[in-house]
């Protein structure tokens, strides 16, 4: 039987009896972790067997948002801290091929951790392009403003991360760096030119629509569509992201929980999917929400089937790697840039 077209949270460090049963009824495509869900090592690597139990699916996707910097799940005593992608773009401008090798160094580096966990898809790298007066909320998880280097060291990330037997999920397609809101909290609306968009935004995107999955953007681009973010416009997804972009990978929705969406939460999640998504994310691990979704979100079957299988195919052993010597070569370069 075909998993459903959703990726689901949970509460806690342990999964209790109601999300267990909610789960193996359900039967959600895969599971994404926060940092409420990460204890010790052992406690994880617990807990992402347990999940995996209950879909009777020794493959099914467990994500989490491990990016560096501001967003990083694992932190704290047992984990550490991983620098920002901005810091490789600083890299980047004393030595472009080192600041590649160092970027997929630290994706390997990553990778080792999380595949050690049960964790097997890292939702990076983010590939939005900020610029001057944007909101913050992008930052420094941004590699660049140039989105030649952005591109550049995001198929860094991606190298890294397949090898190292983790699935990459590039984000937030189309693009998010241009929004002057935080679309956790507000709709972002984007005025600029669709041929200003296609030249900047867009490009790391197009550049990289190879990638096995990617993470939509909750934002309005009144050139395209003034009427919907991009994870609920048709006309987005059809002309951009699988149009100008060409990205035929498995397209999954940001958080159905975050403000610049509306409606109820069936309501969104059945938007998003009649817009072209293939998987809807929902984040809080809250039931009666998760309910809802569940009841709006088809079983994957046709072209999303395809597309989620053709990515977890994606999904390698990871290659030989010396963790440790990696760690060393990222460390001593980024020590000389601070």
């Amino acid at each position: 039987m075909s998993a459903r077209a959703v990726i689901f949270g949970l509460e806690g460090h342990e999964l209790t009896p109601e999300e267990a049963d909610f789960f193996r009824s359900v039967r959600p495509w895969g599971f994404i972790l926060f940092k409420r869900n990460c204890g010790a090592p052992e406690q994880l690597r617990r807990l992402t067997a347990r999940l995996r139990e209950c879909l009777g699916r020794d493959d099914a996707p467990i994500l989490i948002d491990q990016e560096g910097g501001r967003v990083q799940r694992l932190r704290g005593e047992h984990w550490r801290a991983r620098p920002a992608a901005a810091a490789f773009g600083a890299l980047h401008r004393q030595d472009a091929g080192s600041a590649r090798d160092l970027t997929y160094d630290n994706a390997r580096v990553m990778a080792a951790e999380l595949a050690g966990l049960g964790i097997n898809v890292d939702c990076v790298p983010c590939v939005d392009v900020p610029i001057a007066g944007a909101h913050d909320i992008i930052g420094d998880r941004a590699f660049a403003l140039d989105p030649w280097v952005v591109a550049a060291l995001g198929q860094a990330v991606i190298d890294g991360m397949l090898d190292g037997g983790v699935l990459p999920v590039v984000k937030h397609i189309p693009g998010h760096g241009r929004a002057r809101a935080d679309s956790h909290l507000a709709v972002p609306v984007v005025e600029t030119a669709r041929e200003e968009l296609e030249r900047t935004d867009f490009a790391p995107f197009r550049a990289l629509a190879h990638a096995p999955l990617a993470m939509s953007a909750h934002v309005v681009y009144t050139a395209i569509d003034p009427a919907a973010p991009a994870t609920a416009s048709k006309r987005v997804i059809d002309e951009v992201v699988r149009g100008f972009i060409g990205f035929d990978g498995a397209l999954m929705t940001d958080d159905l929980s975050m403000r610049a969406l509306s409606g109820s939460f069936g309501e969104r999640a059945r938007a998003s999917i009649a817009a072209g998504c293939d998987l809807v994310l929902h984040c809080n691990g809250k039931m009666d929400e998760m309910r809802d979704v569940a009841n709006a979100s088809p079983i994957l079957s046709g072209k999303a089937l395809d597309r989620a299988d053709r990515a977890l195919a994606a999904l390698k052993p990871a290659k030989p790697f010396v963790v440790a010597e990696a760690q060393g070569r990222v460390d001593a370069a980024l020590a000389q840039t601070a």
